[in-house]
């Protein structure tokens, strides 16, 4: 069948054009077969980066339809098949041939499909990806792991740092602070592993400010489109509450946040709304600050009957508390 393939183009500080590749092409083949294709049949000055083919060096990453993917991973039959799937109920009975290429988003472009990852690996530099045993004696001849330590390595030790989870990252679109899910992902490794000896000053680098964990604004991108089910978003969660079972609510407003939610919970079965922002922002009446920032939104609130003047706890809130303390109790 002939599809069309319509690539982003683009030159180092300059503008995008798209540009349209029409191809023969088997519901098999890969996008990066595709591409290959166009660069030695059509086009030679088509730029884009590529390595095993195997899905295991993460060189070929790149947005397909609107998604970061590994080229070499995704092929023409499924693509088509996606965009079949969830395009409008207008459309929905013609049948698209049509596949759009793009370069990785968060990172600037040097050409095409090509992206200058270097903010990407500065990021990953931060969070010290390296096994520290400064404060230990060093063995003869090697560090010995269990099975069971080793085994909590294996998840993040697959990831190939193909920058899928970076280039679909909300939060680092809108914060370059934040160090990214590829970076956090490797720093759960670093305090999962047996040998580092460095867990206590790397807990309070990832707590700092929304440069570390606290940056995340969960929004499940970084999982969804991971090629190696490296769920960074799930490793950023367990360094949360690595942190949450060192910290004292009144040490951040991230902290109080987590904490605080779920307290209230657990005494009402949801939450009351009036003590949320008064004990997160206002710090218990302690942050004077806090709580000025607050009267503009409780004074409209007001105005349009929008405050809770009181508070009812839910049904089953007894079953809720229950529930929470069970958790609580097998997690200590």
């Amino acid at each position: 069948m002939e599809v069309i393939f319509k690539i982003i183009r683009q030159q180092e500080n300059s503008a995008a054009v798209v540009q349209t590749y029409p191809l023969q092409v088997e519901p098999g083949n890969t996008i990066l077969d595709c591409l290959n294709r166009i660069k030695w049949e059509q086009d030679g000055t088509l730029a884009f980066r590529k390595n095993c083919r195997n899905t295991i060096c993460g060189s070929c990453s790149m947005q397909i339809n609107g998604l970061s993917a590994l080229a070499c991973k995704e092929n023409v039959g499924s693509q088509l098949a996606r965009l079949q799937h969830i395009q409008s109920p207008k459309t929905q009975n013609k049948t698209i041939h049509e596949i759009t290429i793009a370069p990785l988003g968060n990172m600037p472009v040097i050409k095409d499909l090509v992206v200058d990852m270097s903010i990407f690996w500065n990021n990953l530099e931060a969070v010290a990806p390296y096994v520290s045993t400064a404060a230990r004696q060093v063995p003869e001849k090697e560090f010995l792991q269990t099975p069971q330590e080793r085994s909590l390595l294996d998840q993040t030790g697959n990831c190939i740092m193909c920058g899928a989870c970076y280039s679909e990252c909300n939060a680092r679109e809108v914060n370059s602070d934040f160090v990214g899910p590829h970076a956090l992902a490797k720093a759960y490794r670093m305090v999962a592993d047996s040998r580092d000896s460095n867990t206590e000053n790397r807990l309070e680098n990832y707590n700092e400010g929304t440069k570390g964990v606290w940056g995340c604004t969960r929004c499940f991108y970084c999982d969804s489109v991971c090629p190696m089910e490296v769920a960074p978003l799930e490793q950023i969660t367990k360094i949360k509450q690595e942190i949450l079972a060192r910290k004292q609510a009144s040490d951040s407003r991230s902290i109080r946040h987590r904490k605080v939610l779920i307290e209230l919970v657990k005494a009402g079965g949801w939450i009351d709304e009036r003590q949320f922002g008064i004990q997160i922002v206002g710090n218990y009446f302690r942050d004077l600050q806090g709580l000025l920032s607050l009267a503009p939104l409780g004074l409209r609130m007001l105005v349009r009957g929008k405050f809770p003047l009181y508070f009812e706890p839910s049904e089953g809130t007894q079953q809720v508390r229950s529930l929470i303390e069970s958790v609580q109790k097998a997690e200590s």
